[in-house]
């Protein structure tokens, strides 16, 4: 479960994104409008799609060409799995966002999965990598779709961003 549960579990929709069992599904930038209020953009995923390296350097040109100079983007949700090592591929994604100047959060995921002192191990992790990237939010959010765990913690974080209901 990764950026389409997250989703679901956000808006409280089982079935508004579409879930795969395979990863890497996401081929292009899919908007979500939550009430004219605040826009939900779902880009391809970096990590563990199954693509060829060429494919997934397009994706990250495309991520980057969409998040450059882009005034109304308010903040960037970054997730990593809480079950799985940071990789190079996510310190490139890290870079590329400070690059753009796009403000972003650390969002672990898949929490539930994972024991509660590796869990703590991982969150501590995260946090120091955050605090190493000018663009990043240094406090982490720790999630599970499945539990729901920090969903609230990560809706609220969401909500403060969106336009006020005129």
């Amino acid at each position: 479960m990764g950026k389409s549960s997250i989703i679901n579990a956000l808006t409280g929709r089982k079935a508004l994104a579409r879930v795969s069992s395979e990863p890497g599904r996401t081929k292009q930038l899919n908007f979500f409008n939550l009430g004219n209020r605040l826009a939900l953009v779902d880009m391809p995923g970096y990590g563990y799609a199954v693509a060829a390296r060429e494919v997934k350097e397009d994706w990250q040109g495309l991520m980057f060409e969409y998040l450059r100079g882009r005034p109304t983007l308010q903040r960037v949700i970054v997730l990593l799995d809480a079950r799985v090592e940071i990789k190079d591929n996510d310190i490139e994604a890290l870079k590329l966002l400070d690059k753009a100047a796009v403000l972003y959060r650390l969002v672990l995921t898949k929490a539930d999965a994972v024991k509660p002192a590796a869990l703590a191990k991982k969150q501590a992790e995260v946090e120091a990598l955050a605090r190493k990237h000018a663009a990043a939010l240094t406090d982490i959010i720790t999630t599970s779709s499945e539990k729901g765990i920090g969903i609230d913690v990560l809706r609220a974080d969401l909500t403060s961003l969106a336009r006020p209901v005129s």
